[in-house]
């Protein structure tokens, strides 16, 4: 089973992932983290990438292909991937087609995480962690029992993300729309894009997703 999984910053994209990964051994593939880990290594793209991003611009497709390849390469056949930020672009679409044919898989699913972007807005804006332990909070939804005092480990001070600002936000979620754009079309005609409600309480996302999967949605 091979699966993109689309939603802008904060609609549970890595939580869903992380109970995936869990439940069903399936392997998330996101680009970021493998970039870093591939330049890391210093795997032959890995070092193409490291050169590029040393000079300040920005990784080309054939390099990020490449590094999603050299991940493949490494997975046994029957392990499911979950593709994370990858592709955004038609292009990329158009090479991921390619990367999994070559090695005998192809595209099950592409399931997009469809959210409220004000009330996105609030979730995200709202969180914060404590510092000692990292247990995580939020202004409106999950405040500590006691006022200040963190629930997990007694710890009183507290701290935030400096990217969760409305502003910050906002331009996420537009970056976002404007690099999904190109490619859910794509997706679309092939009949092979589901939508979820990424505002739902957590365990209904997964059972939705889960539906999905297991061919059972509607």
């Amino acid at each position: 089973m091979n699966i993109i999984l689309l939603g802008p910053p904060g609609a549970g994209k890595g939580t869903q992932a992380a109970r995936l990964v869990a439940e069903r051994g399936m392997v998330q593939l996101s680009t970021g983290d493998m970039l870093r880990a591939a330049v890391k290594a210093g795997t032959p793209t890995g070092l193409k990438a490291k050169a590029v991003m040393e000079s300040g611009a920005l990784v080309s497709d054939e390099i990020v292909s490449g590094i999603i390849g050299e991940a493949l390469d490494a997975l046994s056949a029957g392990q499911g991937v979950i593709f994370d930020g990858y592709p955004r672009t038609a292009a990329q679409a158009e090479s991921l087609e390619t990367l999994l044919s070559d090695r005998a898989r192809k595209l099950d699913h592409v399931i997009e995480l469809v959210v409220d972007e004000d009330a996105l807005v609030e979730r995200i804006v709202g969180r914060f962690t404590c510092a000692n332990c990292g247990a995580g909070y939020h202004d409106t939804f999950n405040r500590p029992k006691v006022d200040g005092v963190c629930d997990s480990c007694g710890g009183t001070e507290f701290k935030r993300r400096a990217d969760d600002n409305e502003e910050t936000v906002r331009t996420r979620m537009a970056e976002y729309r404007a690099k999904t754009a190109p490619i859910l079309p794509i997706y679309d005609a092939r009949g092979i894009v589901q939508r979820v409600d990424g505002m739902a309480p957590i365990a209904e996302v997964t059972d939705a997703i889960e539906a999905i999967l297991d061919g059972k949605s509607a």
